[in-house]
């Protein structure tokens, strides 16, 4: 695998490309290409860093194996890779650039929602098809105006993981009334939110209130103390693991024992460090993973991942993984070497064996798959049940 760095001079007359050929579909459809170009555009520094860079580490680990057996189509994958510093405006100008300079079949990434959302109107204009393995929103993929026609993902979305937690809360956890504490500058967290008031409300439960932070924030006393004056049988806090480590670690210092419950974006090794061990009890997040799966898929990846990097993988190393062997899949299965051959075979995905579950793209290019909910103690994974779809 060759990481591709352009410099300043290759930047400079790059510009000059990019005006000439922008509105034009992408030309990577030669007839027979020395290497199968695949984009790869993460966060690799700035806010959640944590989610590129491990994404980024099971795509690698995933190309090295293909490579390694001969590559697809006999031809070697190559990666073409960009940090957009988890920053949606440079999501599109890095997609821009990998279509329209590099030539890639696909692209793979961003992680975030908002960040991969960004590069779907690039995708269209180029016709090359964008895949995430971790943007969740349920308008990724499709909105009212249709189905994105370019844009796919391998990760269930907002709506599925909302209502398996409210019924996860409901039914196994038997609980009758929660307050719902939520990043509210986050569209990730507002639609768990929404998906899981509407679908506990219906089973009959109960909201007793509606809390909300913003994303940066690391002083919650104020929010903490008005939720502790309530009655509730449990939290549910939709974010990302910066801020849900300090709130459930300050939640437990004022003595708020209840279960607190969330998305996958508590699926980070940080929320252990930012909650410590002692707070992250009674902990339960929707996830596409869980390293406790006795699946022969699972224990391989996670024995071969361990032998690679030294660490334990998370869902997010499981989903750059199944990503990168996703589209490889589908380039394989082309009809040529174009993006729209591509995004043709993507679309027609049936069965696909992934590690974070079979899966199928169904007519809006979600992925029929099943959930996780893992449980924590002491701030590991200490119990898992998977929800079908």
């Amino acid at each position: 695998m060759k990481r591709i760095t352009l410099g300043v001079l290759a930047a400079a007359a790059g510009m000059s490309l990019l005006a000439g050929c922008s509105g034009s579909p992408n030309s990577a459809g030669a007839a027979d290409p020395a290497t199968i170009k695949i984009g790869v555009n993460y966060e690799l520094s700035g806010a959640v860093a944590t989610y590129g860079q491990a994404s980024v580490r099971g795509i690698e680990m995933a190309v090295d194996e293909i490579n390694k057996a001969g590559g697809v189509k006999g031809k070697q994958i190559e990666l073409v890779q960009y940090d957009n510093k988890s920053e949606p405006a440079e999501a599109t100008t890095l997609a821009t650039k990998l279509m329209t300079q590099d030539k890639v079949l696909a692209v793979i990434g961003p992680a975030t929602s908002g960040g991969f959302k960004a590069t779907v109107p690039v995708a269209l204009k180029n016709k090359v098809p964008v895949v995430s393995g971790s943007a969740t929103a349920d308008d990724v993929t499709v909105d009212a105006s249709g189905v994105k026609e370019y844009a796919f993902r391998t990760c269930f979305n907002d709506s599925f993981q909302g209502t398996a937690m409210a019924n996860y809360a409901a039914k196994t956890l038997a609980a009758k009334s929660v307050m719902i504490i939520k990043d509210s500058s986050s569209d990730y967290a507002k639609g768990l939110a929404e998906n899981f008031k509407k679908t506990f409300t219906e089973a009959g439960g109960t909201i007793v209130g509606e809390e909300a932070y913003v994303a940066g924030d690391t002083d919650f006393n104020a929010v903490l103390t008005r939720v502790k004056g309530q009655q509730f049988d449990a939290i549910y806090l939709p974010g990302y693991y910066q801020e849900a480590g300090l709130i459930i670690k300050a939640a437990r210092g004022l003595g708020i024992t209840a279960p607190v419950l969330g998305g996958d974006g508590f699926d980070s090794p940080d929320l252990l460090k930012l909650g410590g061990a002692a707070a992250l009890n009674d902990v339960y997040f929707t996830n596409h993973y869980s390293s406790l799966d006795k699946d022969p898929k699972v224990v391989t990846f996670m024995s071969d991942f361990k032998a690679k990097y030294n660490e334990e993988p998370n869902a997010f190393h499981a989903l750059g993984y199944d990503t990168a062997k996703f589209v490889a899949d589908a380039i394989g299965r082309a009809s040529a070497f174009s993006g729209e051959a591509v995004k043709d075979a993507l679309a027609q995905t049936k069965d696909f064996q992934a590690v974070t579950g079979t899966l199928s793209v169904d007519a809006n290019h979600n992925p029929v798959k099943a959930i996780v909910v893992v449980g924590l103690k002491d701030g590991v994974q200490a119990t898992s049940e998977k929800v079908s779809s």
